[in-house]
């Protein structure tokens, strides 16, 4: 199973074809989109997804709110929405969903607010909170995080010692980055900043251990590299889960 999550930014707008390509090109059997909306571009590629077979959609997209950024998970099997007990309270932020393929799993699907917020802290609590208490098998819970490790993570000084705490205390309890679990010390960015243009990882996938046997690969690829942000993907394949016998 190959899982792509992209920050498509404001919903997506003219580049609507250009993303859809790239995911054609993937061939993703499930997506998480950030930033996607309930705007005429969104709703296109939201189209354009189940016509790649991505047919199985659930977001938290509002009508009522068309330009609010929100999230999108599009997959080739049925997916049943999640409320879990100790989830972000912002629940535009937030979407978990069970994937019924034939090697069942669960995404939670996030986009994290800003430090400037002053929601951001709140959110990674609650998010650890799931973690900590998750019994619902294997899972991936994946998105933008705004959050990275220092060092490693960032070409100028921006983390903070709370964020990569967080990230830790996920590790702690068997939440896995999964870049890192296969490229270590790799330095590699997902979004560069339109000013100094600094390259940042704050896209991640933490993988639980029940699917952390399965975790064949994880990458950032190269997205719609010319815009005036640039914004890459990150991406996990996970090989079909053993038979007990």
């Amino acid at each position: 199973m190959r899982i792509v999550a992209w920050n498509i930014r404001a919903g997506g707008g003219t580049r609507v074809g250009r993303i859809v390509r790239h995911l054609k090109r993937w061939a993703p059997d499930a997506v998480v989109l950030c930033e996607f909306r309930a705007t005429p571009p969104s709703v296109e590629l939201a189209r354009r997804l189940a016509a790649l077979g991505l047919v199985h959609q659930c977001t938290t997209a509002d009508p009522a709110h068309p330009a609010a950024n929100r999230l999108l998970i599009a997959a080739r099997w049925p997916l049943r929405r999640l409320r879990l007990r100790a989830q972000p309270v912002e629940a535009g932020r937030w979407l978990a969903a069970s994937v019924e393929g034939p090697d069942p799993l669960t995404l939670g699907a996030m986009h994290v607010p800003n430090r400037v917020t002053g929601r951001k802290y709140p959110f990674l609590d609650a998010v650890l909170a799931c973690a900590r208490r998750w019994r619902l098998g294997p899972a991936l819970f994946i998105g933008d995080t705004n959050s990275g490790r220092r060092g490693i993570d960032e070409e100028v000084p921006a983390f903070s010692a709370r964020e990569e705490g967080w990230i830790d205390d996920l590790a702690g309890c068997g939440w896995r980055d999964a870049f890192r679990q296969v490229r270590a010390e790799a330095r590699a960015y997902t979004w560069y900043s339109p000013n100094g243009q600094n390259g940042f990882r704050i896209d991640q996938a933490f993988v639980n251990p029940a699917l952390l046997a399965r975790l064949a690969f994880a990458g950032i690829g190269a997205g719609l590299s010319i815009w005036a942000i640039r914004r890459l993907t990150a991406s996990c394949t996970f090989s079909k889960a053993r038979t007990s016998i």
